[in-house]
């Protein structure tokens, strides 16, 4: 049996600094055993067979301070309140923490909490365990009951330094009848070959609204797990729009828990490749009550050798009847060594439903260039326009125009082709 590490995962961690976040000595023993009795899972293992460790399990990750000279370049939103994490540890120089009525916005170690990790699995889930053990840190958000805040609260967590590691825990609480959007975006900073573990909890309790924008833009030696654990309360709506389109390795776990009746579910998300990049994608949308929506809209262009993985999953629970739940996941291969791997699923206990989900694969449409070029339009150029349409239905979701602005820029820098225009 192929395994990526003749040692536990443990050992893979020994020289790393335990958590002091609050977590229950329970949940502690508990994510040490996974680690001291694992290894790191290898293709074998279902939820991994697209995707190979090594980039990790080999590796001698550090904790360092690290630096960033220039904040301007990564402020998606300039006047937002900002908190600033750097390899994982607060940086009160570069944070803009305003204080908003209704908002507590804070560090998971400033936090007046009590316990931490309750809804997140750890078994079979070694990076889980690893976060809980080691957590340095993280955004600590609550929303109050009633609270309707108009301004997007930006968390940003910058790598730096040369193969640093960073175990970041973030909590984010809408209140009931709250209604708040929050950024989380992740970037790269003079850094090679680092390694960001994100776990998240999220409660949008009742008639609460949350709207989470994700940008995963760390550099091309970067390789990044994230997990995000939703809990949904009756008439609570969620989004998370998750736009990957930079990253040695990058892994999301999205796990939804729709734990209230009349709830609505959101999750789109854009994912773009070249060279030998590697993006997966991994949903859990857990339908536990009547009378809900979700829908799910993924989209991802792959070049030269790269990568991608989808593996979308709706669970319909028995006695959850009238759930309308959408699936989508649409890919471009513009090489013919680029691979994706999707596999949308539904697994339904109930009977009176609306269940679908699909899955497509292709290239650009050649007579479709033809016809642009035969406008006028060059060959690169009629490309981008056909890519900018493939992939504007997924950042037609995001509604913050800073943050969509943002976006766009990169993709010009990083691609050759605004999107929307």
């Amino acid at each position: 049996m192929e395994t990526l590490t003749q040692n536990n995962v443990a050992n893979f961690a020994q020289n790393w600094t335990e958590t002091n976040l609050p977590f229950s000595n329970t949940i502690l023993s508990e994510a040490r055993a996974v680690l001291e009795n694992n290894p790191f899972p290898n293709t074998r293992v279902e939820a991994w067979k697209y995707t190979r460790l090594t980039k990790i399990s080999k590796q001698n990750f550090t904790s360092a301070q690290g630096t960033v000279n220039d904040l301007s370049k990564f402020k998606v939103l300039k006047n937002a309140p900002t908190l600033v994490f750097i390899n994982g540890k607060y940086s009160e120089e570069h944070s803009n923490n305003t204080p908003i009525d209704g908002i507590e916005v804070s560090t998971m170690r400033s936090a007046n909490l009590t316990s931490l990790g309750e809804k997140v699995k750890l078994e079979d889930e070694i990076f889980n365990a690893l976060n809980t053990v080691y957590a340095t840190d993280g955004a600590y958000i609550k929303i109050a009951a009633g609270k309707q805040i108009d301004q997007t609260i930006q968390v940003l967590f910058i790598q730096s330094g040369e193969q640093t590691h960073s175990q970041i825990r973030n909590r984010v609480v809408a209140e009931k009848g709250s209604n708040a959007k929050v950024l989380m975006a992740y970037f790269s900073d003079d850094a090679t070959g680092c390694f960001s573990n994100v776990v998240t909890e999220v409660e949008v309790d009742d008639n609460a609204y949350l709207d989470i924008d994700k940008l995963q833009l760390e550099n091309e030696t970067a390789v990044q797990i994230a997990s995000e654990y939703v809990t949904q309360g009756r008439d609570s709506h969620f989004d998370i729009n998750t736009i990957t389109l930079n990253g040695l390795l990058v892994r999301n776990g999205l796990n939804i828990a729709v734990d209230g009746r009349n709830c609505e579910t959101h999750l789109n998300g854009m994912y773009l490749t070249k060279d030998r990049q590697h993006v997966d994608n991994h949903t859990i949308v857990d339908h536990l009550k009547p009378n809900c929506e979700s829908f799910e809209l993924y989209k991802g262009v792959m070049n030269d050798h790269s990568t991608g993985v989808f593996n979308g999953k709706v669970f319909v629970r028995k006695d959850s009847q009238k759930i309308n739940a959408y699936q989508s996941n649409g890919n471009v291969l513009l090489s013919d060594n680029a691979t994706i791997n999707s596999k949308p699923e539904l697994e339904i206990y109930a009977d009176d439903v609306k269940c679908s989900h699909g899955s497509t694969t292709g290239q650009l449409d050649e007579d479709a260039i033809y016809y642009l070029r035969t406008r006028g339009i060059s060959k690169k150029a009629a490309r981008e326009m056909m890519i900018s349409a493939f992939v504007g239905d997924v950042l037609a979701k995001v509604t913050n125009d800073e943050v969509l602005a943002f976006v766009q820029n990169v993709l010009s820098e990083r691609f050759g082709f605004d999107a929307l225009d």
